[in-house]
């Protein structure tokens, strides 16, 4: 996970108090002590003493967005576990689905180290046309076979390398082509708010977005909680099998069998609010 905006933020809620996880740890892009501080006081909202793992515990800049301290408080810097990609390789096995929605540094030291993991679940990504059926095409994405994506391109010689790493034999791909159709509006926060005081996760998302509405009546794009969600249940999405590829600093895909890589390319909603929800 990262720190510049609020997704990856609500999404540690969602994954440390969703009934049906067992979150065993988390790694931090870049980590700087800021970020260890802040993820390390969410796990202890819920009780929790988990390793936290950085990429780069001496990065020189805080790396925290000013939502998080605004929302939550002014919240103190902690020193990581260890490396992410130690924390990965000791803690991931065959039966562990790795959940992404940073940058994949962390994931040089961890492949190089030879770790593994059952499936990747990761945010970033694009399929376009070819891929994704004309009635199913974001209009700002239409006729468009590639697109940038952050998290890929942060690292693209790591994400690369994933799709190839036989340490993980499946590999989903929540791209932006549905991503950026996923919106938490007004309606889906007053939802949150029923429930909210029946569920630590609801309450602390609740907060958060309570905050967020009130500078951005639009709503906010809910990347990495879809993510998330799709993890816990990947009947959410609508898949298909591709070859996913860079092409000068975009990234596409194209429907191949055989590459144990699955991109979204739609999703039902009702699923994925009631997974958000623990409905």
């Amino acid at each position: 996970m990262e720190t510049g905006d609020p997704d990856d933020f609500l999404t540690l809620f969602l994954l440390l108090g969703h009934p049906k996880v067992n979150l065993k740890a988390v790694t931090v892009t870049p980590g700087t002590t800021g970020q260890i501080g802040l993820v390390k006081w969410a796990c202890q909202q819920f009780g929790r003493q988990l390793p936290i793992g950085s990429f780069n515990p001496a990065h020189d800049k805080n790396c925290v967005s000013a939502w998080h301290y605004n929302v939550f408080g002014k919240i103190s810097e902690a020193k990581p576990s260890d490396l992410g990609g130690v924390i990965l390789k000791d803690l991931c096995n065959k039966s562990t689905i790795l959940v992404t929605g940073a940058p994949l540094k962390n994931m040089k030291l961890a492949m190089d180290l030879g770790f593994v993991a059952a499936e990747l679940v990761a945010q970033g990504g694009f399929a376009g046309m070819g891929v994704v059926p004309d009635d199913k095409q974001l209009t700002k994405f239409k006729g468009k076979t590639t697109c940038p994506t952050y998290n890929l391109n942060g690292d693209s010689q790591s994400a690369l390398r994933l799709l190839t790493y036989e340490g993980i034999p499946k590999r989903w791909f929540v791209s932006k082509n549905v991503c950026h159709g996923v919106k938490y509006n007004q309606e889906l926060h007053k939802k949150v708010y029923i429930l909210k005081e029946k569920s630590l996760s609801l309450s602390l998302i609740y907060k958060g977005m309570d905050a967020y509405l009130t500078k951005n009546h639009e709503g906010k794009k809910f990347h990495d909680p879809l993510a998330a969600c799709c993890a816990i249940d990947r009947s959410i999405g609508i898949w298909k099998e591709v070859l996913l590829y860079k092409e000068k600093g975009e990234w596409g895909s194209k429907l191949c069998e055989g590459t144990n890589t699955k991109i979204i390319i739609d999703y039902d909603r009702e699923k994925f609010i009631n997974t958000l929800l623990v409905i």
